[in-house]
């Protein structure tokens, strides 16, 4: 495995290129002391690593102790996935960045290709450990969609890192089994959305990492509000807090779409959360399906 240099905190740019004040906020990432940046081929039509890119011509370069992340994406128009693709995607992805090479590149959300098809010779899998060998990359992550089609990639081995997201939160522990795996493997993993898409994040959501959630699951959640709000816990702040103590995780990609929510995440660091509550949590019992998979 090559190792990846992370930081606890991962600032999620998934969302740059949505709003107005963009170019704030892709300066922001790129200097704040709070972590590295994730970022995708595809994120916002390739607009998000065009942002950092220009915020990095802006600051003269990459600052000292600063990484960018990003993944190779499927052809948009065609949906192909192919060696070939992968190379045009870091080409792009290169370019918009105004880098020479990236410390890890994941296979994103291979969904229009089958498991057989990236693992092949010549396919996508193999054009990034190629990469890897030529020293563009520095290695090699999956970051997909379902946590079974995670866990069947990271059961291969040949990946440095995987990333997933909503899968392991406070009132999520599907991930637990691949991320354990993973480690095992001696894997670096991102821990992503550990505020299930805004369901955690002290508000009302009627969805949970983008989708409606079952009663069952909706009711597993209330009762999280509820003893947070009897402890006069920030539930955002425990969100968080859970996925950083976690030893399964290496690093908690936190997605940040306003320079105002990138400015709150020092609170959300620093709010208190007492062992006692992740303790009354687990005595909730294992949290209920919620959908996703």
């Amino acid at each position: 495995m090559n190792p990846v240099t992370t930081t606890p905190i991962t600032l999620g740019a998934s969302r740059l290129g949505e709003r107005p004040d963009a170019e704030d906020l892709a300066d922001a990432l790129i200097a704040s002391p709070l972590g590295h940046v994730d970022t995708s081929n595809m994120y916002a039509e390739g607009r998000s690593e065009a942002l950092l890119g220009r915020a990095l011509a802006r600051a003269g370069g990459l600052p000292p102790e600063k990484l960018i992340y990003s993944k190779a994406d499927r052809d948009v128009a065609t949906g192909v996935f192919d060696g070939d693709r992968v190379r045009r995607s870091l080409e792009e992805s290169l370019s918009r960045l105004g880098v020479s090479s990236l410390p890890l590149y994941h296979l994103h959300d291979p969904d229009t290709i089958t498991f057989a098809e990236a693992m092949a010779p010549g396919g996508p899998v193999d054009a990034l450990l190629a990469l890897r060998d030529e020293g563009v990359i520095g290695a090699v992550g999956i970051a997909a969609g379902t946590i079974g089609q995670v866990h069947e990639y990271v059961a291969t081995g040949v990946f440095d890192a995987v990333l997933s997201h909503n899968r392991l939160t406070l009132v999520d522990r599907s991930a637990e089994p691949t991320f354990r795996l993973a480690r095992e493997l001696g894997m670096t993993v991102f821990n992503a959305a550990p505020f299930g898409g805004g369901a955690l994040a002290n508000g009302s959501s009627a969805d949970y990492g983008y989708r409606p959630m079952p009663p069952e699951f909706a009711a597993h959640l209330a009762a999280v509000r509820a003893l947070a709000d009897d402890a006069e816990v920030d539930l955002a702040a425990a969100a968080l807090q859970f996925s950083l103590r976690s030893p399964l995780v290496t690093t908690t990609v936190v997605g940040v779409p306003t320079p105002e929510r990138l400015a709150d995440l020092p609170r959300l660091l620093a709010s208190p959360v007492p062992d006692g509550f992740f303790a009354a949590v687990e005595a909730l019992g294992p949290p209920p399906a919620n959908g996703n998979d």
